[in-house]
């Protein structure tokens, strides 16, 4: 499936469908070697492979009011864990069974083969029979993951981060993997994701990896990511809040497709069915990118991760990092500087001097900002869902098509400029 081409009246139909592209996928694991990860669990003991999952999952602190009650905190951190691994999970499509050879597992109802004992890689291929599946995950022993990272070298470390260190690692089958290795308070965790080896959209917006970007291909990373987050929120089991989007969590594949990955500091949303609105928890993330009413307040929902996206996308159409401290006073915070501009009708100034002033790229710079505009409102309650900024994306995408073919401005919208037009 093309995420980036999904209309979005076929939202409702996302999560049958499935964003393998948009979300990294984690369908495999590694078995926790925490103990306190090995407790039994409240439904009787029945434990998934999602379950089973690294310190940069369980990090997140308790789905309460109180961070510091310990029981709670574990049994939130493995709940959010299990959440967000299957929703991981979710994303990852396997080839047709129809198609595929007949060592095949089922989606999501645990290991089933047929006529043989090798097991099915996050690929298709078949792979050693050391491997198992429980619940859509794949999970491997310590002595096929210090085989595939040759014993965690130096020389295949490919990421440091709060959390842990990322070594990349090939499987008996040949599969490039990134493993994670995580520690903290004397227990190590695990986890084994898919290896995407393009770098991160921070690398390629400073020119580190690849090729300049163009405006198009920021345009669908933009869309891929909305529709990422819009999944997270609105299509797992239990709504999810990312609560680290960022360019260097947004990792991009060989055709510069995008994956919303890091999933360190991730929260179950509020109950709303109890009536809950918020979460009241201690303030993660990284500066820049942070939701000010959650910096102040403690209070974590959704829109905390439309802001962060918001600023992404002052970030995509500038090729500035959020806080440039080298700069002037007044241009140090980038998104308060593009947001001046563009209420000045001066977006056009805006725009990464790498990228070309084409009219068509100036029409989709202007609803690109407005949209960042609205997401970046003071009040989470005046800023759009998610789901609303995909679609918002996906019509300027086909809108921006239509402007690089004819060369000529569509027709002009009905609705208002901006909902949420504020001194800036």
């Amino acid at each position: 499936m093309n995420v980036g081409s999904q209309h979005p009246g076929q939202f409702d139909e996302i999560n049958q469908s499935k964003l393998e592209l948009c979300i990294a996928r984690v369908p495999v694991f590694v078995h926790d070697l925490s103990a306190a990860m090995r407790s039994p669990l409240p439904d009787g003991g029945r434990r998934s492979a999602a379950s089973n999952t690294p310190a940069k999952l369980a990090r997140s602190s308790s789905y309460s009011t109180d961070d510091h009650s310990t029981n709670s905190h574990r049994s939130s951190a493995r709940s959010t864990a299990h959440s967000i691994a299957n929703a991981l999970f979710g994303c990852f499509t396997p080839p047709d069974p129809s198609k595929s050879s007949s060592n095949v597992f089922s989606d999501s109802s645990g290991a089933s083969s047929s006529g043989s004992d090798r097991r099915r890689s996050i690929y298709g291929s078949s792979i050693d029979s050391t491997y198992s599946r429980e619940h859509g995950s794949v999970i491997f022993t310590m002595e096929v993951i210090n085989k595939a990272t040759k014993n965690f070298s130096p020389a295949l470390k490919i990421g440091q981060g709060g959390f842990g260190t990322v070594y990349k690692g090939q499987l008996a089958d040949g599969t490039l993997v990134a493993v994670k290795r995580a520690k903290k308070h004397g227990d190590e965790r695990i986890l084994v994701t898919e290896y995407v080896p393009n770098g991160n959209l921070r690398e390629h917006l400073d020119g580190i990896k690849g090729d300049r970007v163009d405006f198009a291909v920021r345009l669908e990373i933009a869309t891929d990511v909305a529709h990422a987050v819009t999944y997270l929120h609105m299509y797992t089991d239990h709504p999810i809040i990312h609560r680290d989007i960022k360019s260097s969590n947004i990792l991009l594949t060989e055709n510069l497709r995008a994956k919303v990955t890091d999933f360190g500091f991730a929260r179950l949303c509020a109950d709303g069915e109890s009536g809950a609105t918020h979460i009241s928890t201690q303030v993660k993330g990284t500066a820049g990118y942070l939701d000010p009413e959650y910096l102040i307040t403690n209070q974590l929902t959704e829109k905390s991760d439309v802001y962060s996206f918001g600023v992404l996308l002052v970030e995509l159409v500038t090729g500035r990092r959020p806080i440039e401290p080298k700069r002037e006073q007044k241009e140090r915070i980038t998104a308060k500087w593009a947001m001046r501009k563009f209420s000045c009708g001066e977006a056009i100034l805006t725009l990464d001097p790498r990228l070309v002033r084409s009219p068509a790229n100036s029409f989709a710079l202007e609803k690109i900002l407005e949209l960042a505009f609205n997401c970046l409102a003071p009040h989470r309650h005046n800023r759009p869902s998610m789901r609303k900024c995909a679609e918002i994306l996906w019509e300027v995408r086909k809108d921006y098509r239509e402007f690089s073919v004819f060369d000529a401005p569509p027709l002009p919208s009905k609705s208002p400029v901006s909902n949420y037009i504020r001194e800036v």
